[in-house]
């Protein structure tokens, strides 16, 4: 299922035109988005927890030449699904 796939499902599945059902699910996205780069937490209960993971600088080497080089540290966006979507998909 992609972007499109979902907004007709929503719009399917809650009545809405595809239009408004489009800002819907871009307006979680956006949502979702805007709380993780404040460096907040979204707790759906029975769906999941959206986080960020800071990971550390380390060292790596070059595929090409084999030569060691520095990966800077970084934020990384984190999902852990909850027991309801758990129990749903087994």
């Amino acid at each position: 299922m992609n972007k499109n796939d979902l907004i007709s499902a929503v719009a399917d599945a809650s009545g809405l035109s595809k239009s408004d059902a489009s800002g819907a699910v871009e307006g979680v996205f956006d949502s979702i988005t805007k709380a993780l780069s404040n460096g907040d937490e979204v707790r759906l209960v029975g769906f999941g927890t959206f986080s960020v993971a800071r990971r550390k600088a380390s060292t790596g080497r070059n595929p090409r030449t084999g030569e060691p080089m520095t990966i800077k540290a970084s934020n990384q966006p984190k999902f852990k699904a909850g027991k309801g979507l758990k129990d749903a998909v087994n």
